[in-house]
Protein backbone atom coordinates (compact mmCIF):
# COMPACT_ATOMS: atom_id res chain seq x y z
CA UNK A 1 0.00 0.00 0.00
CA UNK A 2 1.51 3.73 -1.39
CA UNK A 3 2.04 5.74 1.94
CA UNK A 4 -0.32 8.96 1.94
CA UNK A 5 1.55 10.34 4.99
CA UNK A 6 4.91 13.13 4.88
CA UNK A 7 7.09 13.30 8.12
CA UNK A 8 10.18 14.85 8.41
CA UNK A 9 13.50 12.19 9.07
CA UNK A 10 15.17 13.72 11.71
CA UNK A 11 18.20 14.65 9.77
CA UNK A 12 20.60 12.95 12.52
CA UNK A 13 19.08 9.69 12.00
CA UNK A 14 20.91 9.08 8.71
CA UNK A 15 24.26 10.93 9.92
CA UNK A 16 24.27 8.14 13.05
CA UNK A 17 22.91 5.39 10.63
CA UNK A 18 25.53 5.45 8.11
CA UNK A 19 28.72 5.98 10.99
CA UNK A 20 26.75 2.23 12.56
CA UNK A 21 26.93 0.75 8.97
CA UNK A 22 31.16 1.79 9.62
CA UNK A 23 30.88 0.33 13.03
CA UNK A 24 29.07 -2.86 12.28
CA UNK A 25 31.15 -3.19 9.37
CA UNK A 26 34.50 -2.73 11.09
CA UNK A 27 32.98 -5.10 13.70
CA UNK A 28 31.97 -8.25 11.02
CA UNK A 29 35.81 -7.44 9.64
CA UNK A 30 37.41 -7.93 12.92
CA UNK A 31 35.24 -10.80 13.76
CA UNK A 32 36.13 -12.68 10.79
CA UNK A 33 40.15 -12.34 10.61
CA UNK A 34 39.44 -13.22 14.25
CA UNK A 35 37.79 -16.73 13.15
CA UNK A 36 40.30 -17.11 9.97
CA UNK A 37 42.81 -16.59 12.46
CA UNK A 38 41.37 -19.07 14.72
CA UNK A 39 40.97 -22.34 12.37
CA UNK A 40 44.57 -22.04 10.77
CA UNK A 41 46.12 -24.33 13.14
CA UNK A 42 44.25 -26.75 15.43
CA UNK A 43 46.59 -25.17 18.91
CA UNK A 44 44.38 -21.74 17.98
CA UNK A 45 41.12 -23.25 17.77
CA UNK A 46 41.72 -25.54 20.39
CA UNK A 47 43.17 -22.38 22.75
CA UNK A 48 39.70 -20.11 21.54
CA UNK A 49 37.19 -23.04 21.63
CA UNK A 50 36.00 -21.64 24.90
CA UNK A 51 35.92 -17.96 23.19
CA UNK A 52 33.67 -19.22 20.71
CA UNK A 53 31.61 -21.35 23.01
CA UNK A 54 30.51 -18.42 24.94
CA UNK A 55 29.88 -16.22 22.20
CA UNK A 56 27.62 -19.01 20.78
CA UNK A 57 25.77 -19.48 24.47
CA UNK A 58 25.71 -15.40 24.40
CA UNK A 59 23.82 -15.59 21.37
CA UNK A 60 21.59 -18.62 21.88
CA UNK A 61 20.28 -16.64 25.32
CA UNK A 62 19.46 -13.29 23.17
CA UNK A 63 17.71 -15.38 21.13
CA UNK A 64 15.71 -17.47 23.34
CA UNK A 65 15.24 -14.22 25.83
CA UNK A 66 13.45 -12.52 22.86
CA UNK A 67 11.38 -15.62 21.96
CA UNK A 68 10.32 -16.32 25.14
CA UNK A 69 9.04 -12.90 25.71
CA UNK A 70 7.55 -12.52 22.84
CA UNK A 71 6.02 -16.01 24.11
CA UNK A 72 5.10 -14.09 27.38
CA UNK A 73 3.43 -11.56 25.34
CA UNK A 74 1.41 -13.43 23.71
CA UNK A 75 0.13 -15.63 26.53
CA UNK A 76 -0.17 -13.09 29.37
CA UNK A 77 -1.47 -9.80 27.34
CA UNK A 78 -4.79 -8.33 25.73
CA UNK A 79 -4.25 -8.61 21.12
CA UNK A 80 -5.96 -5.77 20.56
CA UNK A 81 -8.59 -6.94 17.41
CA UNK A 82 -11.61 -5.83 15.85
CA UNK A 83 -13.21 -7.58 18.78
CA UNK A 84 -10.80 -6.82 21.49
CA UNK A 85 -10.87 -3.32 22.00
CA UNK A 86 -12.21 -1.96 18.15
CA UNK A 87 -11.20 1.69 18.85
CA UNK A 88 -7.68 0.90 19.61
CA UNK A 89 -7.44 -1.47 16.37
CA UNK A 90 -9.14 1.36 14.23
CA UNK A 91 -6.42 3.38 14.69
CA UNK A 92 -3.88 0.96 14.57
CA UNK A 93 -5.50 -0.18 11.34
CA UNK A 94 -6.10 4.02 9.94
CA UNK A 95 -1.97 4.78 11.00
CA UNK A 96 -0.96 1.31 9.23
CA UNK A 97 -2.42 2.37 6.29
CA UNK A 98 -1.42 5.96 6.21
CA UNK A 99 2.25 5.14 7.02
CA UNK A 100 1.88 2.35 4.13
CA UNK A 101 2.35 -0.87 5.98
CA UNK A 102 1.89 -3.67 4.32
CA UNK A 103 1.22 -5.78 7.22
CA UNK A 104 -0.71 -4.82 10.07
CA UNK A 105 1.81 -5.21 13.49
CA UNK A 106 0.29 -7.23 16.31
CA UNK A 107 -0.52 -4.93 19.09
CA UNK A 108 -0.83 -5.86 22.40
CA UNK A 109 -1.73 -4.04 26.05
CA UNK A 110 0.22 -4.92 28.74
CA UNK A 111 -0.17 -4.86 32.40
CA UNK A 112 3.27 -3.72 33.52
CA UNK A 113 2.36 -2.71 37.21
CA UNK A 114 2.29 1.42 36.57
CA UNK A 115 4.67 1.47 34.24
CA UNK A 116 3.99 3.70 31.81
CA UNK A 117 6.00 2.90 28.75
CA UNK A 118 5.24 1.91 24.66
CA UNK A 119 7.67 -0.31 22.78
CA UNK A 120 7.84 -1.93 19.14
CA UNK A 121 9.82 -5.12 18.45
CA UNK A 122 10.55 -7.97 16.42
CA UNK A 123 10.79 -11.61 16.29
CA UNK A 124 10.92 -13.92 13.57
CA UNK A 125 10.03 -11.87 10.63
CA UNK A 126 6.69 -10.64 13.08
CA UNK A 127 6.64 -7.23 14.24
CA UNK A 128 4.78 -6.02 17.86
CA UNK A 129 3.60 -2.92 19.67
CA UNK A 130 3.11 -3.34 23.57
CA UNK A 131 1.19 -0.66 25.15
CA UNK A 132 1.37 -0.86 28.63
CA UNK A 133 -2.35 -1.07 30.16
CA UNK A 134 -2.10 2.53 32.30
CA UNK A 135 -1.25 4.38 28.79
CA UNK A 136 -4.19 3.11 27.18
CA UNK A 137 -6.79 3.60 30.30
CA UNK A 138 -5.78 7.38 30.39
CA UNK A 139 -6.14 7.66 26.74
CA UNK A 140 -9.49 6.14 26.47
CA UNK A 141 -10.76 8.14 29.58
CA UNK A 142 -9.13 11.84 28.99
CA UNK A 143 -7.11 11.99 26.06
CA UNK A 144 -7.59 9.47 22.75
CA UNK A 145 -5.41 11.68 20.71
CA UNK A 146 -2.65 10.99 23.10
CA UNK A 147 -2.69 7.90 22.21
CA UNK A 148 -2.75 8.31 18.65
CA UNK A 149 0.72 9.89 18.95
CA UNK A 150 1.95 7.05 20.97
CA UNK A 151 1.08 4.49 18.57
CA UNK A 152 2.05 6.50 15.92
CA UNK A 153 5.31 6.80 17.07
CA UNK A 154 5.76 2.65 17.20
CA UNK A 155 4.30 2.29 14.39
CA UNK A 156 7.12 4.52 13.18
CA UNK A 157 9.72 2.36 14.41
CA UNK A 158 7.65 -0.59 12.35
CA UNK A 159 7.94 2.15 9.11
CA UNK A 160 11.69 2.77 9.59
CA UNK A 161 12.52 -1.00 10.05
CA UNK A 162 14.42 0.34 12.94
CA UNK A 163 14.39 -2.97 14.80
CA UNK A 164 16.07 -4.91 11.50
CA UNK A 165 18.93 -2.51 11.28
CA UNK A 166 19.48 -3.02 15.44
CA UNK A 167 20.23 -6.55 14.61
CA UNK A 168 22.24 -6.19 11.75
CA UNK A 169 24.05 -3.52 13.36
CA UNK A 170 25.11 -4.51 16.57
CA UNK A 171 28.88 -4.88 16.56
CA UNK A 172 28.43 -0.92 16.39
CA UNK A 173 28.21 -1.87 20.56
CA UNK A 174 31.96 -1.43 19.83
CA UNK A 175 32.62 1.94 19.55
CA UNK A 176 31.02 3.65 22.69
CA UNK A 177 27.98 6.37 21.88
CA UNK A 178 27.59 5.49 18.56
CA UNK A 179 24.62 3.37 18.64
CA UNK A 180 22.93 5.28 21.26
CA UNK A 181 22.96 8.61 19.08
CA UNK A 182 21.92 6.37 16.54
CA UNK A 183 18.66 5.34 18.70
CA UNK A 184 17.89 8.87 19.83
CA UNK A 185 17.46 9.77 16.37
CA UNK A 186 15.66 7.77 15.13
CA UNK A 187 13.24 8.57 18.42
CA UNK A 188 13.31 12.01 16.96
CA UNK A 189 12.22 10.76 13.29
CA UNK A 190 9.07 8.50 15.06
CA UNK A 191 7.81 11.42 17.45
CA UNK A 192 7.90 12.98 14.15
CA UNK A 193 5.58 10.09 12.58
CA UNK A 194 3.18 10.42 15.36
CA UNK A 195 3.35 14.28 15.01
CA UNK A 196 2.63 14.22 11.65
CA UNK A 197 -0.60 11.11 12.27
CA UNK A 198 -2.14 13.25 15.19
CA UNK A 199 -0.01 16.70 16.25
CA UNK A 200 -2.85 17.37 18.82
CA UNK A 201 -1.83 14.08 20.74
CA UNK A 202 2.06 14.86 20.40
CA UNK A 203 2.53 17.10 23.26
CA UNK A 204 -0.17 15.50 25.82
CA UNK A 205 1.30 11.96 24.48
CA UNK A 206 5.05 12.86 25.85
CA UNK A 207 3.67 14.69 29.12
CA UNK A 208 1.96 11.45 30.15
CA UNK A 209 5.18 9.61 29.86
CA UNK A 210 7.26 12.32 31.98
CA UNK A 211 4.76 12.89 34.42
CA UNK A 212 2.19 10.07 34.81
CA UNK A 213 -1.72 9.26 33.81
CA UNK A 214 -2.55 11.38 37.17
CA UNK A 215 -1.21 14.57 37.35
CA UNK A 216 -0.15 14.93 33.33
CA UNK A 217 -3.00 17.68 33.04
CA UNK A 218 -1.50 19.91 35.95
CA UNK A 219 1.70 19.93 33.94
CA UNK A 220 3.10 23.59 33.14
CA UNK A 221 4.02 23.51 29.41
CA UNK A 222 6.03 26.35 29.72
CA UNK A 223 8.00 25.58 32.88
CA UNK A 224 8.59 21.99 31.64
CA UNK A 225 10.08 22.98 28.11
CA UNK A 226 12.42 25.63 30.52
CA UNK A 227 14.15 22.78 32.67
CA UNK A 228 15.37 21.76 29.12
CA UNK A 229 17.87 25.01 30.05
CA UNK A 230 17.77 25.01 33.66
CA UNK A 231 19.79 21.64 33.85
CA UNK A 232 22.43 21.55 31.00
CA UNK A 233 25.30 20.61 33.39
CA UNK A 234 27.48 17.42 32.90
CA UNK A 235 25.59 14.85 34.28
CA UNK A 236 22.32 15.94 32.38
CA UNK A 237 23.69 16.05 29.17
CA UNK A 238 26.50 12.85 29.62
CA UNK A 239 23.09 10.73 30.88
CA UNK A 240 21.60 11.36 27.48
CA UNK A 241 24.44 10.58 25.81
CA UNK A 242 24.87 6.92 27.10
CA UNK A 243 20.69 6.95 27.14
CA UNK A 244 18.56 5.27 23.96
CA UNK A 245 15.89 8.27 24.35
CA UNK A 246 16.37 11.91 24.24
CA UNK A 247 15.19 14.24 27.36
CA UNK A 248 11.87 14.35 27.60
CA UNK A 249 12.02 18.02 27.69
CA UNK A 250 13.62 18.33 24.68
CA UNK A 251 11.13 16.01 22.60
CA UNK A 252 8.69 17.90 24.20
CA UNK A 253 10.05 21.29 22.93
CA UNK A 254 10.23 20.51 19.59
CA UNK A 255 6.50 20.51 19.70
CA UNK A 256 4.01 23.88 19.92
CA UNK A 257 2.01 24.63 22.92
CA UNK A 258 -1.18 23.32 22.45
CA UNK A 259 -4.18 25.70 22.26
CA UNK A 260 -5.61 24.17 25.55
CA UNK A 261 -3.21 23.42 28.15
CA UNK A 262 -5.22 21.76 30.96
CA UNK A 263 -2.90 23.35 33.77
CA UNK A 264 -4.40 24.83 37.06
CA UNK A 265 -0.40 25.99 37.25
CA UNK A 266 -0.35 27.69 33.85
CA UNK A 267 1.45 30.85 34.44
CA UNK A 268 -0.04 34.21 32.71
CA UNK A 269 2.11 35.61 30.84
CA UNK A 270 3.48 39.08 31.38
CA UNK A 271 1.82 41.57 29.50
Amino acid sequence: MEPSLNYETHPKERVYFILNVIAALVGYSLFYLLLTSIFKSQESLIAFTPVLFYMVLIGLYVFFRRGIMTGFLQGNSVKVSENQFPAIHDIVVAQSNALGLKYLPDVYIFQSGGALNAFAMRFFGANYVVLNSDIVEEALANSEDALKFIVGHELGHVKRRHMTKFVWLFPAFVIPFVRSAYSRSCEYTCDNIGHALCPEGSVPGLLILAAGKSIWKQVNYRAYQAQEWENDGFWAWFAEKVSSHPRLTKRVGRFEEPKVVPSDLMVEPAL
